[in-house]
């Protein structure tokens, strides 16, 4: 017998939907006003002991597992349901089958959600954001590294509803890993999801891993050859590290909360705990890589800011050279009839003399400053 509020006997559950009554058929409840899923249905099928079980459709799936359910003490059956970018009509089929709650609904049809659980009498509503690295066989400043999409999960006593967006993170993996091995779906629905949990913060591992290295190749650019196009990349790279941090660190406390007491059977919290705990491992990651991704911005900058300033230095130096001779030849080349030394033998050689000497004692002070 369970001992969670999520999943009370089924005789509990059914009482809890008492507007359509345990003797109403599922497909009776049916208003004819939504459209079942079609392109969008990934996959549905029913559980039974650890055993997937055949069924004409979805709402006959339900109904058998609930028949099953009701003649045990202990209910180990239920029914998953997966989609991928469904329409509305669709999704408000299923809330017609199995009860969502029309909140829950509305989320799961716009996406774009923030990671969060929320609890609708016996059901939980899940958002997961998930992420994948994108290869790219060169940094520029217009690359995508990190895609980003969610999976919405409804979760039930005796089912789970799962909504993709995005085309990153199918679940097809996670529900054949299941179905080899009975024990895990003899978890219920909370092993499913449980299952998907640990897939996404999975991949999350693997991407902030990814991020680490492309973050140190270009740590290793900026002290290489710094460049405006480099600085641009670098630039890039630290907004795609903050859009890997706005989908996994938000997912900390609704994670969490899973673990306490009266969300999940208390023999699966200690498996939420790993999950959180291995998501806790991937928000430090993230974080450090952002932190050092700022360092290495500022230092890119720094030194496209010490290259310049070297630049100017030369130009700088030049300029005070090339400053006495066009100043002697400026004085010398004024139209005056009565100026000094106009008149002497030696005077040209002694002028460019003086040119060359001055210029010399320029240059090797520069030189010797480190400006040239």
């Amino acid at each position: 017998m369970r001992s969670s509020l999520l999943f009370p006997r089924i005789k509990h559950a059914r009482a809890v939907r008492a507007p359509h009554g345990p003797a109403t058929p599922v497909r009776d409840r049916l208003n004819g006003t939504c459209v079942p899923p079609s392109d969008s249905l990934v996959e549905y099928a029913a559980y039974v002991g650890g055993k997937k079980i055949k069924a004409l459709g979805i709402p006959d799936a339900l109904e058998l597992v609930r028949a099953h359910n009701a003649t045990k003490e202990k209910a180990d059956g239920f029914v998953w349901v997966g989609l991928h970018e469904p329409d509305a009509p669709e999704v408000e089929w299923l809330a017609e089958v199995f009860d969502l709650h029309p909140l829950a609904v509305e989320d799961a049809v716009k996406a774009h959600q923030r990671p969060k659980v929320e609890r609708y009498d016996d059901s939980l509503f899940v958002v997961l954001k998930t992420i994948a690295y994108l290869e790219h066989q060169e940094l520029t400043a217009t690359s995508e590294i990190i895609g980003t999409g969610e999976i919405m999960a409804f979760v039930g006593p005796d089912f789970v509803v799962t909504v993709r967006h995005g085309r990153y993170c199918p679940l097809s993996e996670v529900r054949e890993r299941l179905e080899d091995k009975p024990k895990l779906l003899n978890r219920g629905p909370t092993g499913v999801l449980h299952a998907i949990a640990d897939h996404v913060v999975d991949r999350y591992l693997h991407v902030a891993d990814e991020m680490q290295a492309e973050l140190e190749e270009v740590e290793a650019m900026v002290f290489a050859d710094v460049s405006a196009r480099d600085i641009s990349r670098i630039y890039n790279l630290k907004r795609e590290m903050i859009e890997m941090k706005r989908a996994v660190t938000p997912l900390q406390s609704p994670l969490s909360s899973l673990s306490q007491r009266r969300m999940i059977p208390s023999d699966m919290r200690e498996y939420f705990r790993d999950v959180v705990d291995h998501l806790a491992r991937v928000c430090e990651q993230v974080e450090s890589s952002n932190e050092l991704c700022n360092s290495v911005l500022q230092a890119a900058l720094a030194r496209s800011n010490a290259l310049a300033n070297e630049d100017m230095r030369k130009i700088s130096s030049w300029v005070a050279i090339m400053a006495v001779p066009t100043m002697i030849a400026g004085i010398y080349g004024m139209n005056f009839e009565h100026m000094p030394e106009l008149d002497a033998v030696y005077g040209y050689p002694v002028v460019i003399a003086v040119m060359v000497l001055v210029c010399s004692l320029l240059y090797r002070g520069f030189r010797r400053n480190g400006w040239l």
